[in-house]
């Protein structure tokens, strides 16, 4: 099967914050081939994702994503790898290619899927697609009384588990952070499963991220997520040790598996949460999936946009029994449910599952996709070498 074409729709909401909140705008991807089509999604700023596929060449090994991928023929698994390691190599020096190949591996998954009619789990090695926890993904309130508000709301909602990040943690002092952690524990109750990220907020600051461990320790948080810059492994390490209770997160932050391993070896985190957005798709995920599983780490997915997103978040460890807890984007904006056409549906237990259908099982809606389309258009000396694709 050739990949005959790949297209790139720049969406975006009508007015884009400062919020830590990845659904305000998104890249998503479609490759065609086969007479099928596939859809993917890339976890990174659209137009840089897009200029690295177009890109001129600067040297041999800093070419355009494009070189290696388009008119390539996929029959299989492997060739989808083959295509990663190719894109890998002739694009090492064009640091945004593996956001850029996130979203075109995903679509390849799925237009292989699609063409075989199996889901992309099974294509993996799964036997079954096992039952997940998916925990509502919020930010922290500007103030506990908010704080409060959304946790109890996502537990109006059925979610029996909740993380809360960003927002003003590690902002201020590490008692007004308690007051925050104590509010999400009453609005989930004394049996929620309580998840804290603090998006990187102190760097490599051991001292001021162990501040907070005590009261983390007292709301009976599961995890503290990202105390750290992705790259800072000392940091991460020290303090891993440190936090007898509470479990150090992280990993979405990685853009290839070799950043994953070493978070796990030594940073010490105790989850590793992998966004196929961003490591390079759902390959490399699954890649690192199966190194935690031998190295006792439990795997999470990492996704903050569309159920496109989610999707493929899953796909890597759905076969996995044991490792059930998952991210689900609770408060996304408009945008990033509206240019699906399939949503997933919480069971009675509130549980959710990989979908038991072709590819990733996720439609586009175009006029969802056409609602938020931006108008771009990329040129070198006078040759356009992107225009926004029509769909």
């Amino acid at each position: 099967m050739k990949i005959e074409a790949i297209d790139f729709f720049y969406l975006s909401m009508p007015v884009v914050t400062d919020e830590a909140d990845g659904s305000q705008d998104a890249l998503l991807v479609r490759v065609a081939g086969g007479g099928e089509v596939g859809w993917g999604e890339c976890e990174a700023a659209p137009l840089p994702s897009i200029a690295a596929y177009i890109c001129p060449m600067s040297h041999g090994v800093c070419r355009p994503v494009a070189d290696s991928v388009l008119g390539r023929t996929v029959d299989g698994p492997a060739d989808i790898a083959r295509l990663s390691a190719d894109v890998a190599y002739n694009s090492m020096d064009l640091l945004q290619a593996p956001h850029t190949m996130s979203g075109i591996e995903m679509a390849l998954w799925d237009l292989l899927g699609r063409k075989r009619g199996e889901p992309v789990w099974k294509m993996l090695g799964y036997a079954k697609s096992h039952a997940k926890t998916p925990y509502a993904s919020v930010l922290f309130g500007d103030t506990p009384a908010e704080t409060l508000a959304r946790a109890r709301q996502a537990r109006a909602d059925g979610f029996r588990a909740g993380k809360f990040g960003w927002g003003p943690i590690g902002r201020s002092t590490a008692a007004a952070d308690a007051d925050h952690f104590a509010a999400a524990r009453e609005g989930l109750g004394a049996d929620g499963i309580l998840l804290v990220d603090t998006g990187q907020i102190f760097i490599d600051d051991v001292e001021r991220a162990a501040e907070r461990l005590p009261a983390l320790e007292r709301s009976g948080a599961v995890w503290f997520e990202e105390p750290f810059a992705a790259s800072a492994l000392e940091a991460y390490g020290k303090l891993a040790k440190r936090s007898a209770k509470v479990r150090i997160a992280g990993g979405e932050g990685a853009h290839n598996p070799d950043m994953a391993k070493h978070l796990i070896d030594f940073g010490g985190v105790g989850f590793i949460q992998i966004d196929c957005g961003r490591i390079g798709g759902i390959g490399p995920a699954k890649l690192i999936a199966d190194y935690a599983v031998g190295k006792g780490i439990t795997y999470v997915n990492h996704t903050f946009t569309s159920h496109l997103a989610l999707s493929a978040s899953l796909q890597p460890y759905a076969g996995l029994k044991d490792h059930t807890i998952c991210e689900y984007p609770a408060m996304p904006k408009p945008l990033a449910l509206e240019f699906t056409s399939d949503h997933f549906k919480r069971a009675a237990d509130g549980s959710i599952a990989a979908p038991d259908a072709p590819g990733l099982g996720i439609g586009i809606s175009p006029a969802g996709v056409r609602k938020y389309l931006v108008d771009a258009e990329i040129k070198v000396k006078g040759k356009t070498l992107y225009r926004t694709p029509t769909i």
